[in-house]
């Protein structure tokens, strides 16, 4: 993993870690631009009252806030868990460039499992994927999280 793949996913760690303290499932995203951070956030759902209160989708709109454009060309987007379908519906319209990810959810992802959106003929825009980066840690994030939760 390069050096600015490994501060992205760094960055989504941290915020992953984050949002377990709060309570959320321990998501966590960051988006880079030219090896530098433009946003990163962790999973807000239950503190907002907001179902599309995700990591990634809360990045995304950080992102495009700042760069003044709701096009993220250039951006990579690294998130500690596969995402769903509307996360992945968000990456595309945004034209994220690269998108990594740690650990695969084979339930509820909709990357590499479930409706593999990006291979969809409705999907406009496909990001570079690459999967499994920090997989062990973000799975071993999520498992302890919910085995605290019973």
């Amino acid at each position: 993993m390069g050096a600015s793949a490994q501060r992205g996913m760094e960055r989504a760690f941290e915020e992953a870690r984050a949002a377990a303290e709060r309570g959320e499932v321990p998501v966590g995203a960051a988006i880079l631009r030219d090896h530098e951070l433009i946003a990163a956030a962790g999973n807000r759902t239950l503190e907002w009252k907001d179902p599309t209160a995700h990591a990634e989708i809360i990045a995304i709109r950080e992102a495009a806030r700042l760069i003044g454009s709701e096009r993220l060309i250039g951006c990579d987007l690294y998130v500690t868990l596969e995402p769903c379908a509307m996360c992945a519906g968000a990456i595309s319209f945004a034209r994220i460039r690269r998108l990594y990810y740690g650990a695969a959810d084979e339930k509820g992802g909709a990357v590499d499992h479930g409706t593999r959106f990006f291979s969809s003929p409705i999907c406009h825009h496909a990001p570079e994927v690459y999967g499994g980066l920090g997989e062990v840690e973000a799975g071993a994030l999520l498992k302890d999280f919910f085995s605290a939760k019973r």
